[in-house]
């Protein structure tokens, strides 16, 4: 049979993406008009958002390998030259999965200006004891888009960017699994950052991150921008756990067994475990929640026989396994660090990939805490209690393996290795507020004070931000091939670290003082601790500000290119040329040792890079 030599010749940019989106979103909410898809509150707008997700898509280019194949047309190639070089590659559809992981980077971080600019709305709101800032209806709806908004971010913010580029690069293997699959869970992202902020203009959602009924189905159309916005987050969090576990189980380089693994690939991995089981259970409760504002189910109305509580149960079932989604890569980051700059083996290799999978599953069986004040039946309270507190076992093996890493180590204090101390400093602060918060007396009394939202921050903010800063000194030279500047990290680092404790340590002492949370107005005795916190946040921000002005110096303005490996580490993403080649290995690399085999005699190098071409697999 001849395969014919036309080629579909549809556009596949953002720009497409746009123009197809917005007839798309006119023509899904004229079809949800026209089928009765709507009450009161709506307009048809989630098949507006829909329709307008789908538009985008097909403008950025899904749609023209399937309808190559389908026709029997010439199927561009997937490593097309002319579409891994030059600037334009990062804002097309592109299979390369470095590509891929820049592109994650720069979203991410955008989104993280916005999030941390809603920050200082809510702080700037909180310099006065009443609501004279920000009426107290604005301020719930500024609350709610802040906390959604950091939830994407910090869903992928670490898998996104450092897991796409490097974990082949770590495990000796050309690409990911599935890089179409890759590529869709980048490009739902957007369109969900766009649709939550869409929020705004149909007066926000009053519920905050949560979203509980009855007020989440009885809000006004910025509901459906949460429900629409989360619901892609999801599918992100599905397609790129797929991904990663197809690709770490089945395109490791021969010789790479699991034993071998480095640290970093050990978060990923059990961190898309907890993606790709945990994300549908959120689908399913918001496609429900969607049903009941729209085509009258009531799934949640206990008015109608639904119930609430059911919500709460799918959604920290949810909920729960997410807050590990942020910290075990984390986890992986400082673990994969520490041992390159201490130049010593990793202390208890074993132990930390069982502490690893001791947090992802018991965090299966925790979630319930959240409901201590909300109507738990009494008997189950010790149960998860107990299995609240438990986790902190595996977690303090994580911790333990760290330290025994450190222990009497010539440690090489980098601003990678900086901020992984601040990391240890800050994760023990929120783990040990954390014990309090699982114990039902206290939590039955902190559970709605600032003492519960500094313990997230410690743990979140203070935890996975700060091993994202590490990562990002450590491993940009690779992804860009340039050297951010060290006198201006270490400048960056003493001032987020100090500017972040005196932003959130004083909340501790509030929410003990009984400051009720998402509420605009407190107790006027607070005042001083509030304005001493929201000047300390002024800081804080400005830290953030110190960093992307450390990108936009380093990448632009001074050449400093960076050398195939500056630290001098032994992991195999450091033993390729700088930057990457497209094809990331001439030849598939054949693993012959672990990546922390520091200050062994006569330890060999961690590959040999002259390996058999299409090998695949490990042992």
């Amino acid at each position: 049979m001849v395969v014919s030599e036309r080629r579909l010749s549809l556009p596949n940019n953002p720009i497409t993406g746009i123009v197809l989106a917005i007839p798309g979103y006119f023509a899904g909410v004229w079809l949800g008009t026209l089928f009765g898809l709507d009450d009161d509150q709506n307009t048809g707008i989630i098949l507006g958002y829909l329709f307008a997700t789908a538009a985008f898509l097909i403008g950025i280019g899904f749609l023209n390998y399937p309808l190559e194949r389908l026709f029997g047309w010439q199927v561009t190639p997937v490593t097309d030259p002319a579409e891994n070089t030059g600037i334009g590659r990062f804002f097309r559809l592109s299979l390369d999965h470095k590509v891929i992981g820049i592109q994650y980077l720069v979203t991410i971080l955008i989104m993280l200006l916005f999030g941390g600019i809603g920050a200082m709305l809510i702080r700037t709101s909180l310099l006065v004891p009443d609501s004279t800032i920000t009426p107290p209806g604005n301020y719930i709806s500024l609350i709610g888009l802040h906390a959604v908004m950091m939830i994407f971010i910090t869903s992928a913010v670490i898998v996104g960017p450092f897991g796409n580029y490097l974990v082949p690069l770590m495990i000796g293997a050309r690409r990911m699994a599935f890089p179409r699959l890759e590529a869709l869970s980048f490009w739902v992202v957007p369109p969900a950052a766009v649709i939550l902020a869409a929020a705004t203009f149909w007066g926000g959602f009053p519920t905050g991150w949560t979203g509980y009924p009855p007020l989440s189905v009885q809000a006004g159309q910025g509901m459906d921008s949460y429900i629409v916005g989360f619901a892609l987050i999801a599918v992100a969090l599905v397609t790129s756990g797929i991904n990663m576990l197809a690709t770490i189980i089945g395109l490791r380089a021969p010789g790479m067994t699991w034993t071998r693994l480095p640290m970093f690939v050990w978060g990923i991995f059990t961190t898309s475990i907890l993606g790709l089981l945990a994300a549908p259970v959120l689908a399913a409760a918001l496609i429900m929640l969607a049903m009941d504002r729209t085509v009258n189910t009531s799934f949640f109305l206990a008015s109608n026989g639904g119930s609430n509580y059911l919500w709460e149960n799918l959604f920290w079932f949810f909920g729960h396994p997410e807050v590990y989604i942020f910290i075990l890569p984390a986890f992986g980051i400082i673990m994969e660090i520490v041992p390159h700059f201490a130049r010593k083996p990793l202390w208890g290799y074993r132990t930390g990939v069982v502490g690893l999978f001791g947090v992802a599953l018991l965090s299966w069986f925790v979630w319930q805490h959240h409901l201590f004040v909300s109507g738990i039946a009494p008997v189950l309270r010790p149960f998860y209690m107990l299995s609240t507190e438990l986790i902190s076992i595996p977690t303090g093996i994580i911790f333990l393996v760290v330290l025994g890493t450190l222990w009497r180590a010539r440690v090489w204090f980098t601003v990678p290795m900086l901020f992984c101390m601040g990391f240890l400093f800050n994760f023990l602060i929120g783990g040990i507020s954390g014990v309090y918060l699982s114990d039902v007396p206290t939590d039955v009394t902190l559970h709605g004070s600032y003492f519960s939202m500094a313990h997230f921050h410690y743990t979140i903010m203070g935890g996975e931000i700060f091993a994202l800063m590490a990562a990002a000194y450590y491993w940009l030279p690779k992804m860009t091939g340039k050297m951010l500047s060290p006198t201006i990290g270490r400048i960056h680092f003493w001032w987020m670290f100090i500017a972040f404790n005196s932003t959130f340590f004083p909340l501790f002492i509030v929410g003990l003082l009984n400051m009720p949370r998402r509420v605009a107005a407190y107790n006027p005795d607070l005042v001083g601790l509030n304005r001493w916190v929201t000047i300390s946040a002024y800081f804080l921000f400005g830290s953030m500000l110190v960093f992307a002005g450390n990108l936009i110096y380093s990448w632009f303005f001074v050449a400093r290119p960076a050398v195939a490996n500056p630290w001098h580490a032994r992991s195999l993403e450091w033993q390729v040329p700088t930057p990457v080649p497209a094809a990331n290995f001439d030849r598939v690399p054949v693993i012959v040792a672990g990546p922390y085999e520091y200050g062994i005699p006569n330890a060999r190098p961690v590959a040999d890079l002259g390996g058999i071409v299409g090998a695949t697999g490990g042992g």
